[in-house]
């Protein structure tokens, strides 16, 4: 498509959005509801249309070539993706389970399940600062030279006589003319059989022509109906057109215009980058001389202003109040006097003040509760009402008939960049000034407040000085590099899987919604999954700017049967972001790093090189053995539980801009203590087996994906209806023991059947519904669980102005 139609499609997502704002942005929009269905599905509505502006802008971000609108676009982009994250936020808080689902607000848009799929920007990867791109070389450099210096030895022969090596090439020289005589028998002993027959008449050649005959117009007759029946398939639009199976001209020169964008944007990006140091220095030479005279002139003028109207020489405002800044507000001498005056008293108020206010606000929110239900308060909203102002401002009425090729418009740099070049000055400015105004003072006024607002500036350094005891850096001597590659040898710092979220495959839940109006708690699916951990991982970690403002997950645990893929997705969710994969699992750090100081020192380490090389993912296979009721036997002297303590305080010290994410997976979480368990891990996702539909999904991607060939003759319907209870993995082991090379060639004459694959998957144990009943009461006691139980009972609904009195006698105390 033309940087025209882009331009358009950003456009319509602009106007769906501004409608969105409106809806959201007016004070009288958040009003207590207390129906909690009309409420949730309100919340629904706004996430689904949100996410539709999501899809376009992403799509607009990736193609757009012209690079002040793409900083524009991923400004927006990022607000739209963190308040599709909030409202998730909410709805599992109103709702109480992370999965929902929305079949209806589908229905009232037009849309289809495969418009909930969440994308994922390629920009998370693609566009890496150039620090960051350094240190992966420098990482995957690492990784590499471990690699070859671990690999093993080859396998020496043993030393052995002539004659015993003489004797090994008989015996397998002889077994293979043994195999090449039997054929050859039973080739003959065929031939053989053909020819014994006795002479036919002529009766018999007319008979054995007419059987022949009889054959062959059977044979093209089913070949013809076979065709004419594939050719009113296909007019009847219930299967694909060969022809469009095979990529077609207009995809692969659509998907060439795609990769020459892409080379554009990077080219226009760093005439771009070029173009803002040129212009910076050319303003601050031409203009910057200008600028300080004028601020200089206007300052003085404000100092006489104020000597007029209030009879004495002004205060300089601080630095921190935005300095010389605050004299061109739109106010006189005398309210800019009584403005810096009220803001030094709100600083100097007393502690016991500001508890008593406290406990008012906690009063009025308690009794806001009580009113209903309302949206919490936003940290997007703000920024995407300044990015449509933009749009609508400068972007939407602009003539851009001149700028075909979409390059950067200078004019626009150089309003932005006197912006920045005046707030340099007027740094500069204000230093002059304050000396200039001490000397008026001395000179004229001889003002005895000056000391008494010294020492109010140094005890106000003082108290600021009084900060936190940062934490105690114990590899200060040495560099990244070196604790990388130690990190590495020990098998801490791992490589990835090269594995997509798009790879775990699995269909919607169609029965969702009608089960759970029947009042029946639905197994999610795997497509349920997928979404949430797209929200609850990949968009945080490939995103800074959403990371730091959306509401903050530390740590998930992934929880399911052997084989549900709960691996994969650490690995996916490390690929889709470029994260770097820590492993913490209990049995990879047996043994190593001994005793307290080592143990402090590993994870000082991990967690050290994870905010360099941020983003990154530490994973914690089998993460009940650390929180386990009773350690086996078998395990003690692995020590299993060996980080239980320090680990939950090292996962304390990750604040909202350290994109690190820990991520345990376990299949066994029913012998952990589950309080610890939870207080670790704020989001406990259930990973079920597949459902009907899943597995038909995959036994026909997975057949296909080893090479096999998926034909009328395999009925994938019998084949996903008997694999009930089997997880992807065993479908996988399946697969490889049945699609072999020799199976693969013989496809063409013997295409594969469901009944080949029954044998292999007979002989492995399937999940059975004890386990996923287990696990499903395991999951009900957690604390979401919980709170699931007690709404569907009405239990919540009767606690709730119960919280309320207590709220407001807290408030009143």
């Amino acid at each position: 498509m033309s940087q025209r139609t882009y331009n358009e499609l950003w456009a319509d997502a602009q106007l769906e959005l501004s409608r969105l704002l409106t809806e959201e942005l007016p004070a009288d929009s958040n009003r207590p509801q207390k129906d909690r269905v009309v409420f949730f599905q309100r919340l629904a509505m706004l996430y689904v249309r949100y996410l539709q502006v999501f899809r376009q802008l992403d799509k607009v971000y990736d193609q757009v070539v012209h690079p002040q609108k793409r900083r524009v676009i991923q400004a927006i982009l990022e607000g739209v993706m963190g308040r599709v994250l909030e409202l998730k936020n909410e709805m599992v808080e109103k709702e109480f389970s992370e999965y929902h689902y929305m079949d209806d607000v589908l229905h009232d848009l037009k849309l289809t399940p495969i418009d909930l799929e969440i994308p994922i920007p390629c920009y998370f990867i693609n566009e890496c600062s150039k620090e960051l791109q350094e240190q992966k070389m420098m990482l995957t450099d690492i990784l590499k030279m471990v690699e070859v210096t671990e690999s093993p030895e080859p396998l020496m022969a043993k030393d052995m006589s002539q004659e015993e090596a003489i004797k090994i090439i008989q015996v397998g020289e002889r077994a293979r003319q043994g195999r090449l005589r039997a054929k050859l028998n039973e080739a003959s002993r065929n031939m053989n059989r053909m020819y014994r027959i006795n002479d036919p008449g002529t009766v018999g050649i007319e008979l054995a022509a007419v059987s022949i005959q009889k054959v062959w117009r059977g044979y093209i007759q089913r070949k013809r109906a076979k065709i004419a029946r594939d050719e009113e398939m296909i007019f009847l639009g219930m299967v694909m057109d060969p022809k469009y199976r095979v990529p077609c001209p207009a995809e692969t020169t659509a998907q060439a215009n795609e990769a020459s964008t892409r080379i554009k944007q990077e080219e226009y990006d760093e005439d771009y980058q070029k173009s803002i140091v040129a212009v910076t220095n050319q303003l601050r030479d031409v203009e910057g001389h200008d600028m300080s005279k004028t601020m200089k002139e206007q300052i003085r003028q404000w100092f006489v202003d104020c000597r007029d109207a209030t009879g004495s020489f002004p205060d300089y405002p601080d630095e921190e109040d935005g300095g010389s800044a605050l004299i061109f507000a739109e106010k006189n001498p005398q309210e800019l006097k009584e403005e810096i005056a009220a803001k030094e008293e709100e600083e100097s108020n007393n502690k016991p003040k500001g508890k008593e206010e406290k406990k008012e606000k906690r009063g009025n929110d308690a009794e806001e509760e009580e009113a209903g239900l309302k949206m919490l308060p936003s940290a997007f909203l703000s920024d995407l009402e300044i990015g449509n102002k933009t749009f609508v401002d400068f972007w939407q009425t602009r003539n851009e008939s001149k700028n075909f090729n979409q390059r950067h418009e200078v004019e626009l740099i150089k309003e932005e960049k006197r912006k920045v070049i005046e707030a340099e000055i007027r740094v500069q400015v204000d230093e002059q000034m304050r000396q200039e105004l001490a000397e008026w003072k001395l000179a004229v006024d001889k003002d005895k407040g000056g000391k008494t607002k010294g020492n109010a500036k140094k005890k106000k350094a003082s108290k600021s000085g009084k900060k936190k005891k940062k934490e105690k850096d114990l590899t200060a001597d040495r560099t990244l590099e070196s604790l990388c590659q130690e990190l590495v040898e020990q098998g801490l710092l791992k490589k990835a899987n090269n594995v997509r979220l798009q790879d775990m495959l699995g269909d919607y839940s169609y029965l969702g919604t009608t089960l759970r109006q029947n009042d029946i708690e639905p197994m999610p699916s795997l497509s349920d999954v997928r979404q949430v951990l797209s929200l609850y991982a990949i968009i945080p970690l490939g995103s800074q700017a959403v990371h730091e403002k959306a509401p903050l997950i530390k740590a998930i645990l992934l929880a399911g049967p052997a084989g549900v893929g709960k691996k994969m997705l650490v690995h996916a969710i490390c690929h889709e972001t470029g994260a770097n994969l820590f492993d913490l699992s209990p049995l990879n750090t047996a043994g190593k790093y001994p005793g307290k100081s080592g143990l402090a020192m590993m994870l000082h380490m991990v967690f050290k090189v994870a905010r360099l090389l941020q983003p990154s993912v530490i994973w914690i296979e089998d993460a009940e053995k650390m929180f386990y009721k009773k350690v086996p036997k078998e395990e003690k002297e692995l020590d299993p539980k060996r980080l239980k303590k320090d680990l939950p305080k090292s996962l304390k010290l990750i604040k909202g801009e350290d994109r690190v994410l820990i991520i345990g997976t376990t299949k066994d979480p029913i012998s952990a203590d589950l309080k610890s368990l939870c207080k670790m891990y704020s989001k406990i996702i259930l990973i079920p087996r597949p459902d009907y539909g899943s597995r038909y999904i995959l036994w026909k991607q997975l057949i296909k994906k080893w090479g096999g060939e998926v034909t009328k003759a395999l009925d994938l319907s019998c084949l996903a209806k008997i694999s009930d209870g089997y997880t992807p993995g065993d479908m996988v082991r399946v697969i490889q023991s049945v699609v072999t090379k020799r199976r693969i060639l013989q496809q063409a004459n013997r295409p594969l059947t469901a009944a080949e694959f029954v044998a292999p998957l007979a002989k492995i144990d399937p999940v059975f519904q004890e386990e996923e009943e287990a696990l499903k009461s395991w999951y009900a006691k957690t604390p979401l669980g919980k709170k699931r139980i007690r709404a569907a009972t009405g239990k919540e609904e009767e606690e709730a102005p119960v919280k309320g009195k207590d709220a407001k006698k807290k408030g009143k105390k």
